[in-house]
């Protein structure tokens, strides 16, 4: 076999390019040993310099084999000699130190930012460090991309320009994004309710269960989750049943027939909610229940028993348990609980 002349050459940058292969594979399994060894430390330092520079070097090494072999050797064809122009170089090296510096700073916001948001009461922190995690990146990959267009002497007027103009575009698009974007941080900062808080928004009554950066989600009492767009909760009424405690005034109207002495109403009432604080365990006695003649009605006396829950979120099962203690007391006291009627009066 003839080895003379140009098929040498073939089989030498063949060689280094294998090598430069081999020494890629080899720094991989290194990389990981140290990956193996920076997880015991202490300090995350070890970990985010390995992560931001391991993959780019195997990178580089096997760019960096091609390209001595292709070079040492002399065997690219003449229409593919435009490659040879050191401007590739170093648009490559621009890329490789983005691609790096981009990892490292994302890394860092990602270890350190939220290790100090999960410290912070609040959500906000929380939110800034992803909106850093996502802009870091398109930053630095902007600028090495404006670095590549100025080693080509490429005008990037232009590009600005039209890149300015896209960007009112996305703005408008995206107004309803954004806008959610700083509700959730309004959210955050005027913490009208927390995770955990029940609420009613708008005609939606339930459990908060998340406030993200876009929306805040509701379980109902029916068990369905509402997602609700943080610019609608921010220009909305909110009632908070949670705060300032947990307690709740609940309001029951009582109806008796014309006839029956209010003052004898009003006593029966009150024994019947001292009776359901003591037994139920739904209801508190301080505050203290109350109880008012409210009106005369078309066809009874109306009364209002005020009285406080323990806790907000068992409204059913307490109207439930006073209502049957009402109707069992009126029926022993022989009170009346009258229906609407009409009577009619006919000529002859």
């Amino acid at each position: 076999m003839d080895l003379s002349g140009i098929g040498v050459n073939y089989l030498l940058a063949a060689g280094v390019i294998l090598l430069g292969i081999v020494i890629a594979f080899l720094a991989r399994r290194l990389v990981r040993w140290l990956e193996s060894v920076a997880k015991e430390t202490e300090t995350y330092w070890d970990d985010i310099i390995i992560t931001a520079i391991g993959t780019p070097l195997q990178v580089i090494i096997i760019m960096l084999g091609f390209y001595f072999g292709i070079t040492k050797f002399d065997i690219l064809p003449e229409s593919s000699r435009w490659l040879l122009d050191p401007r590739y170089e170093t648009a490559f090296f621009i890329l490789i130190s983005a691609w790096i510096i981009s990892t490292f700073l994302y890394s860092v916001i990602r270890i350190y930012g939220r290790a100090y948001a999960e410290r912070s009461e609040t959500d906000l922190d929380d939110r800034l460090v992803e909106l850093l995690e996502l802009v870091i990146r398109y930053v630095i990959w902007f600028a090495a991309v404006m670095a590549i267009f100025k080693v080509f002497n490429i005008d990037i007027t232009p590009f600005l320009a039209g890149a300015g103009i896209a960007g009112i575009a996305v703005a408008l698009a995206a107004q309803d994004l954004i806008s959610n974007f700083f509700g959730g941080a309004i959210i955050t900062v005027d913490k009208p309710f927390k995770v955990g808080d029940r609420v009613k928004v708008d005609n939606f009554y339930g459990d908060v269960v998340s406030v993200g950066t876009r929306s805040t989600r509701i379980k109902t009492l029916d068990y369905q989750i509402v997602t609700l767009p943080n610019n609608k909760i921010t220009t909305n009424v909110i009632i908070n049943y949670s705060e300032p405690d947990q307690k709740l005034r609940i309001v029951i109207p009582v109806t008796v027939a014309y006839g029956t002495d209010p003052l004898k109403v009003k006593k029966v009432l009150l024994e019947i909610a001292h009776d359901a604080i003591k037994k139920t365990g739904f209801f508190l006695e301080d505050p203290a229940p109350t109880v008012f003649f409210d009106e005369f009605g078309a066809s009874s006396l109306n009364f209002l028993l005020k009285i406080w829950m323990r806790k907000y979120n068992l409204p059913d099962e307490s109207k439930d348990a006073i209502n049957c203690m009402i109707a069992e007391r009126f029926a022993k006291e022989g009170i009346e609980i009258p229906f609407p009627q009409m009577d009619v009066h006919m000529k002859k």
